[in-house]
């Protein structure tokens, strides 16, 4: 008696589809597979904002005390 048989979920399934309908618990179970989808894309978006694109430029070497080694770079006009 305490537990719940395959009769009692039956009967309750019977109940829910007469009183919302077919259609609506379509509804229902798209709008709910649609928030699921965009949940698992809005996860995967985060974690693919959370690694970096390109590993970060190594320092400067410095050669002598006074002298540091760069690149120049060139302006150009557009």
């Amino acid at each position: 008696m305490g537990s719940m048989s395959i009769w009692h979920w039956l009967i309750v399934l019977v109940v829910v589809m007469l009183v919302f309908g077919t259609k609506k618990l379509g509804n229902i179970g798209s709008d709910l597979g649609k928030a699921v989808k965009g949940f698992k894309d809005g996860v995967k978006g985060s974690e693919e904002e959370e690694k970096p694109a390109q590993p970060a430029p190594p320092p400067a070497q410095v050669t002598d005390k006074g002298t540091i080694e760069v690149e120049a770079k060139e302006k150009t006009r557009q």
